[in-house]
């Protein structure tokens, strides 16, 4: 099989906008305490991050139909949408484009929709032209869908924001599932690890989802790594290139724990008054956090 890759006109903000997706992820611990200290940041010294209203969709929005953000793709003309990759669009509203996976190669096209109407119609649409495999639905079946849309609906559904796509007879062809991670962002004070009780007032971590980055202090030492989403579930995450500073720790210190508990973290669970809960690939609670006003 020729696994060859041709690009076709893609955007230099594809490779931008789409960055590799990825889920826990192994802890690497810089061994140059010194060098990490003059780049980590405490939570005590970054400003309070405010959660971007633009990233978050209002009721008002809802009732506007508007069409922005994540959408991981559930099914393609009825079908499970299952690829060699996690099939997904990510929609631009002010470039007026969308990116995304159709289960193998990579696309972008414009769109436009009319919420007085509830037309959706997708124009220009290109891909890479990488050879697939045959499980799940075929990148030609999910372009196929793309270009028959000409309608869509969306809603919420519990906590979850739902979108159908329809063709021009207003048959489904596309539904598809809201990722928003925006409740990570702040700053959290960590109550439990692994079911455990924790009462370490500087363990702290500090989420930025826009910039995809995570701050804060294990109690005794400070770390500095990445966030990263993946499409396929619901608020699915990993925490990457976690590096720590070397101080020496007391024995009945936590840092272990943390660093083990955030290495397995794989998805993220909002919690009433302020929580949340980060899961490992078993769906077991490894960390509970709670929102703190402390920066």
């Amino acid at each position: 099989m020729n696994m060859n890759k041709t690009i076709v006109k893609i955007s230099p903000l594809l490779l931008l906008a789409l960055l590799p997706m990825g889920a826990c992820k192994s802890i690497a611990k810089s061994g140059d305490g010194e060098a990490v200290k003059k780049e980590a940041v405490l939570p005590t010294d970054r400003e309070k991050i405010v959660q971007p209203v633009k990233a978050v969709y209002t009721s008002e929005e809802l009732a506007k139909g508007i069409v922005k953000g994540d959408w991981a793709v559930e099914t393609v003309n009825g079908k499970k949408a299952v690829g060699e990759t996690a099939p997904f669009l990510k929609f631009d509203p002010d470039q007026k484009r969308v990116y995304g996976n159709n289960g193998c190669n990579i696309i972008n096209a414009s769109y436009r929709y009319n919420p007085a109407d509830s037309t959706l119609v997708f124009s220009d649409v290109l891909s890479t032209m990488m050879a697939c495999g045959m499980e799940g639905i075929t990148d030609m079946e999910f372009n196929a869908a793309l270009g028959a849309a000409h309608y869509y609906t969306w809603s919420l559904s519990g906590d979850d924001y739902r979108m159908t796509l329809y063709d021009a007879d207003h048959q489904p062809v596309m539904e598809m599932m809201h990722q928003n991670f925006q409740f990570l962002n702040g700053t959290w004070l960590v109550t439990q690890i692994d079911g455990e009780a924790v009462n370490v007032p500087d363990m702290k971590l500090v989420i930025d989802v826009d910039e995809g980055k995570l701050h804060g202090n294990t109690g005794c030492n400070i770390l500095n790594g990445s966030l990263e989403t993946d499409m396929d579930a619901a608020n699915s995450i990993s925490f990457q290139k976690i590096i720590t500073t070397r101080m020496a720790c007391p024995d009945d210190n936590y840092e272990t724990q943390l660093l083990v508990a955030l290495e397995e973290a794989c998805r993220a669970k909002p919690l009433e008054r302020g929580k949340v809960e980060l899961l490992n690939n078993l769906n077991k609670v490894v960390l509970v956090l709670e929102r703190t006003s402390d920066n």
